[in-house]
């Protein structure tokens, strides 16, 4: 028995190496022969039920909703990297581990640098889901299920910043103080980190089938069994060029960086939101801190209203899917992102001209809803934009998304009180409206010429000619 054993680790550990111009190949201590169709482990047929999408429907949703509550700039070009070499589940988990000791770091600290440090090391690894979990959806749902799924997802990710603030400001202003905003958010990280590792499965397919030809050599003694995964002989600078290099060059091309900066203009609404609706509806209104963040509920009545109008659109989309003989079609995605532009830039300006506090205060607060709805209609149809017209690429136009939305988020709101403060909130918010209204042309431009711009280019064609 200690032989086989032995001869495992061989195999398992042993280098391999892929000559320049030559199929890959696997080597092992008892052959050293060029790999066979024969030794390679597959899924068996497109309906085993060990394939991720073919889970059932339950376990699809729990891996979705767990993923989406497990969840901004420098973590995404890192962990998005490793789970396509050791898999989603400990891509996510550890470092999702690592950001809740941060918490509770934040949560005991004793002057404002532990602060800081401790909430960039959050993030940094609390990036780890954010970046992940698009990937985990597309690996259990079918192109046209996970339109609906990254709905769900999305929600998730926009709820912490919009009911955050709600939560937050009900504590500080408790007994208990600002401390325990991060001692309940490292508990809950805690919680939710239990959940993932009681019922969560790997899903990324390629990891799977190491697993699978890992139990396989030990049943049949056959040490050739192998997975294509395990012959890919990763490298620091593959990986780079995938994750670091490739997503900059991306944002050179017309459709990425355009449609990037549009949702990365939205995200950055979102994040100064943040800022500016203390400012009007604490310092203008005089509303106390509790009520005073309630307004950020109006957003999210917005951005559930956006999510219905992109559930709509799915069935638009599904139709011009299979009229295309079930091959992407990236502008039906632009729909809701064409309606929400309009909605969007039209929010800013109500809520600017309405914040007088002579003014009632709903005025401003359906402003908010249409920010929210705008919001969401925009971020959506931008993210599901680009993966279908760079879909060889797709892990490198998501992280340069990822990147710059990340970049906005973290810079809007630096400026956000002189801004706000210095011209007023009517003005303030209208500079931010006429922005958003010369950013209304991208989707129309998009949608009319999009499929002749996709052709030209270099990673885009692919969504075009098929290769």
């Amino acid at each position: 028995m200690s032989a086989l054993e032995n001869r495992a680790h061989s195999v398992i550990s042993r280098i391999r190496s892929r000559e320049p111009g030559q199929t890959a190949r696997f080597t092992h201590p008892l052959s050293h022969t060029r790999t066979s169709e024969d030794v390679i482990v597959d899924f068996d047929g497109p309906d085993d039920p060990y394939r991720p999408m073919n889970w059932s429907f339950r376990k699809k949703a729990i891996t979705t909703v767990l993923y989406g509550l497990t969840t901004m700039g420098l973590g995404p070009l890192v962990w998005a990297p490793l789970s396509e070499v050791y898999g989603r589940k400990p891509a996510v988990l550890a470092p999702y581990f690592i950001a809740a000791i941060f918490s509770f770091g934040t949560a005991t600290a004793k002057d404002l640098q532990t602060v800081m440090l401790t909430r960039f090391f959050c993030g940094f690894f609390g990036s780890a889901p954010v970046t992940n979990t698009g990937g985990v959806l597309s690996d259990i749902w079918t192109a046209e299920q996970r339109g609906a799924a990254i709905v769900g997802y999305a929600m998730a990710v926009v709820g912490g910043p919009v009911l955050g603030p709600i939560v937050g400001g009900a504590i500080c202003q408790s007994y208990l103080g600002w401390r325990w905003t991060e001692y309940i958010t490292g508990i809950m990280m805690m919680f939710f980190l239990a959940m993932d590792l009681i019922f969560l499965d790997e899903s990324y397919p390629a990891v799977l089938l190491v697993y699978k030809a890992q139990r396989l050599r030990f049943e049949t003694g056959n040490w050739a069994l192998h997975a294509r995964h395990e012959e890919w002989d990763v490298t620091f600078k593959e990986l780079g060029n995938k994750y670091l290099i490739r997503p900059f060059a991306l944002l050179t091309t017309p459709i990425c960086f355009l449609v990037a900066i549009y949702a990365s203009f939205v995200y950055g609404i979102l994040y100064l939101s943040l800022a500016s609706f203390p400012i009007e509806f604490q310092e203008v209104r005089g509303w106390n801190q509790v009520v005073g963040a309630l307004p950020f509920l109006a957003y999210l009545v917005g951005i559930l209203f956006g999510a219905c109008i992109n559930l709509f659109n799915q069935k638009f989309y599904i139709a011009r899917f299979k009229a295309n003989n079930n091959f992407p079609v990236p502008e039906a995605r632009l729909p809701p992102m064409m309606l929400g532009s309009i909605v969007f830039a039209a929010g800013l300006f109500i809520f600017a001209w309405t914040s007088d506090p002579h003014i009632h205060w709903i005025a401003p607060i359906i402003g908010a809803v249409c920010m929210g709805f705008g919001f969401f209609t925009i971020f959506q149809a931008a993210l599901n934009y680009l993966i279908d017209t760079f879909q060889k690429v797709s892990a490198s136009a998501v992280a340069a998304n990822t990147f710059l939305r990340s970049l906005f988020a973290g810079c809007f709101p630096l400026f956000a009180n002189i801004m706000f403060h210095r011209l007023g909130v009517d003005w303030a918010a209208s500079v931010l409206g006429f922005v958003a209204v010369a950013l209304i042309p991208i989707p129309y431009l998009f949608y009319i010429f999009g499929k002749r711009i996709r052709a030209k280019g270099k990673w885009s064609r692919a969504s075009v000619y098929g290769y």
